[in-house]
């Protein structure tokens, strides 16, 4: 190998340490937080998996509480972190005491539920507007449920204006009800029953006479 080439490897490799002992503090720094980086996310996946693990021991504490009838229950529920456990565990809480005849506090507990689903959001409010309507609170049922398009939405609504005494707006309710229910659903017949209670005809009748 020539001289000139050996002066050249060696100015380089000369080059490398001069740049790594002046870079040797930002280069270990940046090491540093990026472990630190890695340790911290590895730490907060840990803490959280252990906060829902918690927090599911605590929805199923509520939730045999509420089959068992016991007097914390609603305490239990209150204590959830709001989200998906808590909804469910309000819900279940309603409908135990709505089974129990306690109906207004079925309806504080629907009340204080909230949730970011439009679907469960929308179970929630048909389930309070039927115990608005079995409180003869069927004109605050009307306002919950009157923009609810779906085919058990418009089934309670029509049952809030039955229950006022409007028959048209029940029939119009149930007939917009049956035309979004499959022809097969074991509900239909119920439904068709109110149809007719309230002086309306099913299509299937109709056709027939």
């Amino acid at each position: 190998m020539a001289i000139d080439e050996l002066l050249d490897e060696h100015e380089q490799s000369e080059r490398v340490l001069q740049w790594l002992r002046q870079n040797a503090l930002g280069l270990i720094g940046g090491i540093a937080l990026g472990l630190g980086a890695i340790g911290g996310w590895k730490w907060w996946q840990h803490r959280t998996a252990q906060e829902q693990l918690a927090e599911a021991d605590r929805y199923s504490l509520a939730v045999e509480a509420i089959d068992a009838g016991q007097a914390d229950a609603p305490e239990l529920t209150a204590s959830l972190k709001p989200g998906m456990l808590s909804t469910l565990a309000a819900l279940e809480l309603a409908k135990s005491q709505a089974v129990a005849g306690e109906s207004d506090a079925a309806i504080a507990t629907l009340r204080g539920v909230s949730a970011a689903d439009p679907a469960l959001r929308a179970v929630i409010e048909q389930r309070l507007a039927r115990l608005l309507i079995d409180n003869e609170q069927a004109a605050e049922a009307v306002k919950l449920v009157s923009s609810d398009e779906s085919t058990s939405g418009l089934e309670v609504l029509g049952d809030a204006h039955h229950a006022l005494g409007d028959e048209e707006a029940a029939r119009t309710s149930y007939e917009k009800a049956l035309a979004k229910m499959d022809v097969g659903s074991p509900l239909r017949r119920l439904l068709e029953l109110k149809l007719t209670e309230v002086g309306g005809v099913p299509a299937e009748d109709e056709a027939q006479s």
